[in-house]
């Protein structure tokens, strides 16, 4: 066997440099300055492109053409074009994206789109992608009607730009105003996702008085004549608004499709909502959600959603929070004008084993002040909506972390209740959580055992 396998080794090494390049290349297909990377995709069909380190200018989108293809490799590709994304996948199975590096120029960062489109896809997979400076109304990671993909590893930076978020088009609403907005992935009526291990952080735009008074954040570019149904009087009369900071780090979303997510060890720091949830079948496990003012909420017909062991960090508003919205209803039989309608409430969820600390500690404590609960079990948008039901709360801990602090002053807590809950919600349960009160008490109902 030895005497095989030395044999084998002296004729490999024999071989002349060429022939060894050539296998090689057959064996990994290789960009070359002879071909662009569209160029040596479409000519290498279902297989895995090897991107070698260095820059790699592009002005056109990369579209994947073939089941199998994609590209790995310590690459960087530089989008000049703030009109195009880097890649576009549609009707796709098994495509890949491994090691490469994504951002855009400087002048060139602010765009409409995503970095990554994906479409109709199955089994795509985003490993240990870093994308930096690309800064979108949209999602960097966008993902619709995909089964079975897995985004992992992967570090996005520097995500979010100066918007204006238009909701004139909505009877809810009626305005639009100046925000902060962009979100990190985006997965939308998909089912089957792996979201693990993931680093989404933005490093610049943060809800600061200062970026408020420069971008005069918050206040109304334009409203109807008429006030929208869910708007309140208050801020239609002044035209402001507190909610400028928008987006997600994460968020799935299309309450009526998407289903069976793991959102599994994630750090998200510096956003606006860390997790945004409107989906059944979710766990929520060991992520760290720091200094998002929320940290994660599931609404709009979010059932059997598990939210075990995540630590939440100087969250402002509120760090987890169940809450029917506008889009929650429950099943409906057929009528004349109506086709029938399956349950989508709310509820049928576990929330266990959670850390929530440093609370009202955040970038945007001086927006909200110290009118904030570290868990909200909330009601519903419309009064039409269905009351949250069936829910789990154990083993939880919400800490007053101003307890800690020398002065006196500095001691109170940050917010109202500990846990603030919708007095219509039904079958809410609590055991064995550690929970400091509020300045107005533990919470606002009787916690059931």
């Amino acid at each position: 066997m030895r005497s095989t396998l030395l044999f084998l080794l002296i004729l490999f090494l024999s071989l002349p440099a060429t022939s060894i390049a050539q296998q090689a290349k057959q064996a990994f297909p290789i960009v070359t300055s002879n071909q662009t990377i569209q160029e040596t995709l479409d000519a290498q069909p279902g297989r895995m492109l090897f991107l070698p380190a260095g820059d790699y200018e592009i002005s056109e989108k990369l579209v994947i053409r073939s089941d199998g293809s994609g590209l790995y490799g310590p690459g960087r590709i530089i989008q000049t074009n703030p009109e195009a994304p880097f890649i576009e996948i549609e009707h796709r199975a098994g495509v890949q994206f491994r090691d490469i590096v994504l951002t855009r120029p400087e002048g060139k960062q602010s765009t409409a789109i995503e970095a990554v489109n994906a479409r109709d896809c199955q089994d795509l997979v985003l490993d240990n992608v870093t994308v930096k400076n690309h800064r979108t109304r949209s999602g960097v990671f966008y993902l619709l009607n995909c089964k079975n993909a897995t985004i992992r590893n992967c570090t996005i930076t520097n995500y979010m730009r100066i918007a204006v978020d238009d909701r004139t088009a909505s009877p809810d609403w009626g305005y639009a105003f100046h925000c902060i907005d962009g979100s990190g992935i985006v997965v939308n009526a998909s089912t089957g996702t792996l979201i693990q291990g993931n680093r989404i952080t933005e490093q610049e735009l943060l809800p600061t008085p200062e970026v408020q008074e420069k971008y005069q954040l918050g206040q109304f570019v334009k409203k109807n004549d008429t006030k929208g149904a869910l708007t309140s009087q208050q801020t239609w009369e002044q035209e402001s608004v507190k909610n400028w900071h928008q987006g997600s780090a994460i968020i799935v979303t299309s309450p009526a499709a998407s289903d069976r997510t793991q959102i599994l060890g994630n750090t998200i720091e510096n956003g606006a909502q860390g997790i945004d949830l409107h989906s059944d079948h979710v766990i929520v496990s060991q992520n760290i959600v720091s200094n998002c003012f929320v940290g994660m909420k599931a609404m709009h017909g979010s059932r059997h959603i598990a939210i075990i062991g995540n630590q939440f960090i100087k969250n402002d508003l509120w760090s987890i929070g169940l809450m029917p919205g506008a889009a929650s209803y429950a099943a409906q039989a057929a009528a004349k004008d109506q086709p029938a309608k399956s349950d989508n409430s709310d509820g049928g969820s576990i929330i266990a084993n959670n850390i929530i600390s440093e609370f009202g500690f955040g970038n945007a404590h001086w927006i909200w002040g110290d009118n904030g609960n570290p868990i909200l079990l909330d009601s519903g948008q419309k009064p039409e909506n269905t009351p949250l039901a069936d829910v789990i709360l154990q083993g939880n801990i919400v800490q007053n972390s101003g307890r800690f602090e020398a002065t006196k002053k500095n001691q109170q807590p940050r917010y109202v209740y500990a846990v603030r809950v919708d007095r219509k919600a039904t079958n809410i349960h609590f055991s064995n959580n550690i929970f400091d009160p509020g300045r107005e008490g533990v919470s606002n109902v009787e916690l059931k055992k």
